[in-house]
């Protein structure tokens, strides 16, 4: 038993790196036991090692660089992310002292903020951002029906009838002018969401000035400002648009989290999903395809149900009702979504408009099968049929499902391709980094095309962390807490890509379009094999 231990506390003693720490005549190796050492004073080196080891909280984790796995894990907080391990010591404070229930931010957080440390060790810290990922180029198309009129005070006041909110920055200061509620905490998130950006890049923000509807369908119809005498379209905030509208696409609250349906914040979310991807093998899970929630937004959903199993027929479906009341008097013990990734296929399709369901479903590397959507968020028009999903015809329904499994099941190691990346494009292009750039560059875009100062609106207050977390209870204050960012990044945001030129625009739109046709043409000679 003491060899053993022996073995063990030298292979820490090596792995670890400690010895680095120790000169030449001092570095003594504690474990190095001689045969007549009583078990006493084994254990009490035990103890002792372990007790620095694992209690004393200022060594370096450089010191394990060289390390096992398990040695790094020893030093590495368990909600450590790549989000978080990007910014510096600095953190700017929080303290609910300050406002408390005054409702007063705190002056201690700037409105401009330079690191003013040319320390050699910062500056390899701080790196050069690379180039944002293809879905940014999106953030150009969005905003191009103002590119040659700019927008005017009027084009935005326009739109207060129709917004929740407005949302002000003057000089790196935030202000906040409530229209009407929103549905749950939609708005409450989305703020909180701001603030955070703010927090990240201080005082990068130029001013601006924007309305924020947080329903769920787009509003801005363009055939309302069409024509050679129709007028310049308002400018108003949405979380998805489509083909049809002109709203500007903006990251949807459940970032931050969803506290009516216990839904985490997005960090530590992914990283539940990612771990929860682990645990059953793709073809180990259910060959069959998974959907769960809501059918009663929409006639798309409760016609989904009609391609579940029966005693008549099988269309490879397994589809369950989601009912949030119950889940929530159960405390949400069967809603995790980091335990849905059982089955080899998931479903996703719209609601009442499109879902914020989607990122969660793609994120669990079966196969999405999208049922044709109308609507789209701020990333998903670069996603690629065949290539991070699997298209499903919204009027074919169940035989698109059962062609779909029965063409993964076949084809095992294309299906797996397809999951794997579905779940990559969500795991490694929308984190939580990628979503704050988005947020900076679409704002920072839309700013250079006001055509005026913005001033604060007479009803308008400001809006800071502690403002919102400090008189917060429950899920809401916990989710503020844990989606808080702490201090400024070490880097700045990824480089904005350029418009796409009309030609690539229309090819690659003619690309997506071919591959969802390539699809359809495999399952109409599915279907004519069969009968």
């Amino acid at each position: 038993m003491i060899e053993r231990v022996q073995t063990w506390m030298n292979t820490l003693w090596e792995g670890s790196g400690l010895q680095r720490h120790f000169s030449e005549e001092t570095r003594c190796r504690p474990f190095l036991l001689e045969k007549g050492t009583s078990r006493t004073m084994v254990f009490f080196f035990i103890v002792l090692f372990l007790g620095a080891f694992f209690s004393v909280r200022w060594i370096d984790t450089s010191v394990i660089t060289s390390g096992s796995a398990s040695l790094k894990a020893i030093f590495t907080s368990s909600s450590d992310t790549p989000e978080e391990s990007e910014s510096e010591e600095l953190e700017f404070p929080f303290n609910c002292s300050v406002a408390n229930l005054s409702q007063i931010c705190s002056t201690s957080f700037p409105a401009t903020f330079s690191r003013g440390d040319n320390s050699s060790s910062t500056a390899a810290r701080r790196t050069t951002a690379a180039t944002c990922p293809h879905y940014f180029r999106w953030i150009h198309e969005d905003l191009r029906p103002w590119k040659e009129t700019g927008i005017t005070r009027e084009m935005v006041e326009r739109e207060r009838k129709r917004a929740n909110f407005r949302l002000v920055v003057v000089d790196g200061r935030l202000y906040y002018d409530k229209y009407s509620g929103a549905f749950q905490t939609r708005d409450v998130f989305t703020l909180w969401g701001i603030v955070q950006l703010m927090r990240r890049y201080p005082g990068k923000l130029p001013d601006l000035d924007i309305m924020f509807n947080c329903d769920d369908h787009p509003i801005i119809r363009k055939s309302d400002y069409q024509g050679p005498n129709a007028t310049a379209p308002p400018a108003l905030f949405h979380y998805c648009g489509d083909d049809m509208t002109l709203d500007i696409v903006f990251p949807d609250w459940s970032f931050w989290g969803w506290p009516e349906i216990n839904i985490k914040p997005w960090v530590p979310l992914l990283k539940d999903l990612k771990q929860g991807n682990q645990r059953i093998k793709w073809v180990q899970r259910q060959r069959y395809a998974y959907w769960k929630g809501n059918p009663y937004v929409s006639p798309g959903r409760q016609d989904l149900l009609k391609c579940n199993h029966n005693k008549h027929q099988d269309w490879n479906a397994r589809f369950y009702v989601q009912d949030w009341e119950r889940a929530s008097k159960q405390g949400y013990k069967h809603s995790n979504l980091a335990d849905q990734c059982t089955h080899r296929y998931k479903v996703y399709i719209e609601g009442r408009a499109w879902s914020v369901s989607e990122k969660y479903i793609l994120a669990c590397d079966s196969p999405t099968l999208l049922v044709t959507p109308h609507y789209y968020d701020f990333f998903t028009r670069s996603l690629l049929p065949i290539h991070h999903y699997w298209p499903i015809k919204d009027t074919d329904k169940c035989r698109s499902i059962k062609f779909a499994v029965d063409w993964g099941n076949k084809h095992k190691k294309q299906a797996q391709a397809i999951g794997k990346a579905g779940s990559k494009f969500i795991q490694e292009q929308i984190r939580m980094e990628f979503v704050y750039d988005y947020m900076f560059h679409l704002l920072s875009q839309y700013s250079k095309l006001l055509t005026y100062k913005p001033t604060i609106p007479p009803h308008a207050v400001e809006l800071c962390s502690e403002v919102m977390a400090c008189p917060a209870a429950g899920l809401n204050k916990e989710f503020m807490m844990e989606s808080m960012v702490k201090g400024p990044a070490n880097k700045t945001p990824c480089t904005l890509p350029p418009p796409f030129d009309p030609p690539a625009l229309e090819a690659f739109l003619k690309h997506k379009e071919n591959l969802t046709s390539q699809v359809e043409t495999w399952q109409k000679q599915f279907w004519e094999k069969i009968n």
